[in-house]
């Protein structure tokens, strides 16, 4: 999107603030378990995790502790804390978040930063599909959406990283750091 169509900080967060992502909520909770099941079949026991982008409730890092790991949390607007950043992780999480990039490849060259070698990351975004149907498409409508990916621009990325890539479910991609190829 053109940076002159977006919104401002403040807007920006307003639209996050009316989101209503309750952890306890057995919905989100599931729409989370898409991303959270297969990562967790990857990772070693007490795996450390960062879930960058959280937003204001954290639900996924929450179910990432329940299941014995350990996590940090950023989000620029609610937990902005940038010690997080200054580490390095196990695996690093971001749902819900690609899309609301303004700089997306300072971003991946930071989330390659913040990985250890070996290390995973887990991403959800709706995976842009049809052509055709752009114009309409829900996603698209979010104002604070705007950048948008295929599966194969994520197959790109991951080239450029050093990545493997695996999806194991629509709509969410796994990054590997492979060890001695990254960038």
């Amino acid at each position: 999107m053109e940076a002159s169509s977006r919104l401002s900080e403040a807007q920006e967060r307003a639209v996050y603030e009316y989101h209503e992502n309750e952890s306890g909520d057995p919905g989100y909770r599931r729409f989370l378990s898409k991303l959270a099941e297969p990562l967790l079949q990857r990772l070693p026991a007490g795996a450390s995790g960062l879930d960058f982008g959280c937003g204001p409730g954290p639900a996924l890092a929450g179910m990432f502790r329940e299941a014995g790991m350990a996590m940090e949390l950023f989000d620029p607007f609610f937990y902005p804390a940038t010690d997080a950043l200054e580490r390095q992780y196990d695996f690093v999480t971001c749902t819900e978040v690609l899309e609301h990039l303004h700089r997306p490849a300072g971003v991946f060259r930071q989330l390659d930063d913040l990985l250890r070698p070996g290390g995973w990351l887990g991403v959800m975004t709706c995976f842009q599909t049809d052509d055709a149907r752009f114009a309409n498409w829900h996603y698209r409508r979010d104002p604070t959406h705007v950048v948008f990916y295929r599966e194969y621009t994520l197959s790109v990325i991951a080239r450029q990283m050093g990545w493997e890539l695996t999806v194991p479910v629509k709509d969410v991609a796994l990054f590997r750091k492979v060890p001695g190829l990254s960038r």
